[in-house]
């Protein structure tokens, strides 16, 4: 093991940080044994807090249907091959219904940016889930709202909301989104969140287009900064439908790696194994279990529209991906010395890191 690298990692373990310029060296000189040791304090770090529990949750796709333009994504506006659904409130409530009796007690609501979910339609699905399953978390993943949406749907019962800032470097996110999407506008949507009371997600994409090593670095150091309650990264998958289709995937390996070093900054974060891991190797998840993760995110949405949210090429849905494949999930999280939790499965004491 190189002893410089060593150093680093004991070093994050025991402070929960590095310098800038110390992050892109463990990026850039990381091998397999580095990343196994990083991957084992990981490991122990978030058994501290979490002991051997998986938190599941049970990912509700409402819509494909987006009015934004991203470059890298296969539900974008201009993509005139995607096959456009939206589940309506009944649909969304049955979805919740069959994962009750499932165990799940976190549900994801996500979507593209669809304006038929206003607030005040949003408002009333959250009300109707708070009264059916009251001991449920409830998050929301729907893309830049105003302050004040944010507001509204806090008060109707949303209690987390994921938003991936995608990168943290400003010209780069520049390069991946039309110019009607701004870094600003996502990071002032984030501090909103934080400020109204939700469990806050962020998260990036590993090797998307015309990112460096030093990009990657600053997304440790953002991460150091900002202590999300939630980090969800994956490595990024082309879609045959849009401008990047032929650029290469991202890094498993790179993706896990980063997934340890989030896990030593923020000992106490939500830190998903995404469902890219498991897209690109049959083991993704669980390889992302071991280097750190703690939560899961099975599809509870309707057999019938699973392969129509296709954000890249390939994405799982079904199988082992799937809600009602839970005992097969189960098993798998076993097998690896992990367990599945029936719970909420919040952050904690995210407040108190915060303040420090």
């Amino acid at each position: 093991m190189k002893e410089n690298v060593k150093k680093l990692i004991d070093r994050l373990a025991a402070e929960n940080r590095l310098e800038r310029e110390e992050y892109l060296t463990l990026i850039e000189n990381s091998g397999e044994e580095e990343r196994e040791y990083l991957a084992s304090l990981a490991r122990a770090e978030r058994e501290k807090h979490y002991g051997k529990d998986v938190y599941i949750r049970g990912l509700i796709e409402i819509s494909n249907i987006c009015k934004n333009d991203c470059y890298y994504c296969g539900i974008r506006a201009s993509n005139k091959n995607c096959d456009r659904y939206r589940l309506t409130e009944n649909d969304i409530l049955e979805c919740c219904d069959e994962g009750y009796a499932l165990g799940f007690r976190t549900f994801v609501m996500q979507g593209g940016e669809d304006g038929h979910f206003t607030d005040e339609v949003m408002a009333s699905i959250l009300r109707k889930i708070k009264s059916r399953y009251p001991d449920c978390a409830v998050t929301l993943s729907l893309g830049e709202r105003t302050r004040e949406s944010y507001r509204r749907l806090k008060a109707a019962g949303a209690d987390r909301y994921l938003l991936r800032h995608e990168t943290a470097t400003e010209s780069h996110y520049g390069k991946l989104h039309p110019p009607s999407l701004t870094w600003a506008n996502r990071m002032r949507c984030l501090t909103d969140l934080r400020e109204l009371g939700y469990q806050v997600g962020c998260g990036f994409m590993v090797g998307s287009p015309y990112q460096t090593a030093e990009m990657l670095a600053d997304e440790l150091v953002f991460i150091e900064k900002f202590k999300p309650d939630m980090c969800g990264i994956g490595p990024f998958i082309p879609h045959k439908d849009t401008e990047f289709r032929d650029m290469p995937h991202g890094s498993v390996d790179l993706t896990c790696m980063l997934l340890s070093c989030i896990r030593l900054i923020h000992p106490t974060v939500l830190l998903p194994a995404t469902t890219a891991l498991g897209s690109l190797e049959q083991d993704g998840r669980e390889r992302g279990i071991l280097a750190g993760a703690n939560v899961v995110m099975p599809n509870l949405s309707p057999a019938s529209v699973r392969k129509k949210y296709m954000l890249y090429d390939n994405k799982l849905s079904d199988g082992a991906e799937s809600a009602q494949a839970k005992s097969s999930l189960e098993e798998r999280m076993n097998s690896i010395g992990y367990r599945i939790a029936v719970s909420r499965g919040d952050a904690i004491i995210s407040n108190k890191l915060r303040s420090n």
